[in-house]
């Protein structure tokens, strides 16, 4: 069981009914992959085709809905569709007849085509004439027992009232039940196979390349439409097999031409970083001799400077030597001025006086 009337305000009608038809195709390509198969079983096969549609009303007791009339016209192609007004006990009598008809010319007006009980077969014909007058069926449903009389029916208590489902005064759920289980259970299992499944099947043959006839109106085997198809296809993979070539062809020329101008990017960059890295070589190596003359002539300085030292160092006491052989040549001759001799004490002493010292001559000497 499908509901409409939860998607009816989504926007896009086809969204409402678009799953319930789905359904149906797919059990009819079902059965038709089941019919296909080189060893096939039908009479085992479970069939799942769907053979009636109950499409419920609801009792507005003014007209169909554009949705009902959509969903209608896209299904009656597929399935037997047998209009049934849901909710019976909501309306007046008076008011549910006029509904009916209300109903059926609107469904005739818009060339939806329901079920309509078959008249041709005798044993049959005037009961399902007089059942084809009072469609759609009025019914009420419920799953509560209330007890009347000594048994228990189904049925809907009001305050005012009892509404049994299998009373024919009440609703048509009797009759509805009889004429599809009883009396038309065969006939919507014919209308199934005979017109809606061969009308798919008649459309899916033609999608895969079936005809019976030629394009010079000749009948065509089996096999001549299989051969047919199949070079159909076969022309139409080496089409396509050429595009895809000639596609990736391209791909790869603009590929290519896309890593050569990286390529020569890339070089051009290595080309710069090269060029700068060698004038960075250069300009390192000039700064690294002139570091090393200048260390050069650090070393060489201090190799001058170390030598005057060391001359100047072993040149000190020479000449302090000879100012004190001087010095005491200069003090002897003032002491043998003034006739005073030097004692050996004064004589050591004098041979430890530096000339910035200051002599006391009465200390070195005594007197002749």
């Amino acid at each position: 069981m499908y509901s409409t009337s939860s998607s009816e305000d989504t926007g896009s009608p086809i969204s409402c009914y678009q799953p319930i038809v789905d359904y149906i195709d797919a059990q009819f390509e079902a059965y038709l992959q089941e019919e296909l198969k080189v060893k096939r079983s039908l009479f085992s096969y479970h069939d799942t085709r769907i053979h009636a549609c109950l499409y419920f009303i609801s009792p507005t007791g003014h007209s169909l809905k554009t949705l009902d009339l959509l969903t209608m016209k896209s299904l009656d192609s597929k399935v037997n569709i047998i209009p049934i007004i849901s909710k019976a006990d909501s309306i007046l009598k008076t008011e549910l007849q006029k509904f009916k008809n209300k109903l059926m010319s609107e469904l005739v007006s818009n060339d939806v085509q329901i079920y309509q009980f078959p008249t041709d077969d005798e044993t049959v014909s005037q009961v399902n004439t007089v059942m084809n007058g009072h469609l759609p069926f009025a019914v009420v449903g419920s799953t509560e027992e209330v007890k009347i009389g000594n048994k228990m029916v189904k049925a809907r208590q009001y305050p005012w009232g009892i509404v049994q489902v299998e009373n024919e005064n009440h609703c048509d759920f009797v009759k509805l039940r009889e004429m599809l289980i009883c009396t038309n259970m065969e006939d919507l299992r014919e209308q199934t196979h005979a017109r809606h499944y061969e009308r798919y099947r008649r459309c899916r043959l033609e999608e895969m390349g079936f005809r019976d006839i030629g394009p010079e109106n000749k009948p065509v085997s089996l096999q001549e439409a299989y051969e047919a198809k199949r070079h159909e296809f076969y022309l139409e993979l080496q089409r396509k097999e050429e595009e895809m070539r000639q596609h990736f062809v391209q791909r790869v020329k603009e590929k290519e031409t896309v890593l050569k101008e990286a390529e020569q990017e890339i070089q051009s960059k290595f080309d710069r970083l090269m060029l700068m890295h060698q004038e960075e070589k250069l300009k390192l190596e000039k700064k690294k001799k002139a570091l090393e003359d200048d260390m050069a002539m650090f070393n060489k300085k201090k190799a001058n400077a170390e030598l005057l030292q060391a001359q100047a160092f072993v040149s000190t006491p020479v000449v302090s030597l000879k100012r004190d052989k001087d010095r005491k040549k200069l003090l002897r001759g003032e002491l043998d001025k003034i006739g005073c001799k030097i004692t050996p004490s004064a004589e050591y002493d004098l041979m430890h006086i530096s000339v910035s010292e200051h002599i006391d001559v009465s200390s070195l000497s005594t007197k002749k």
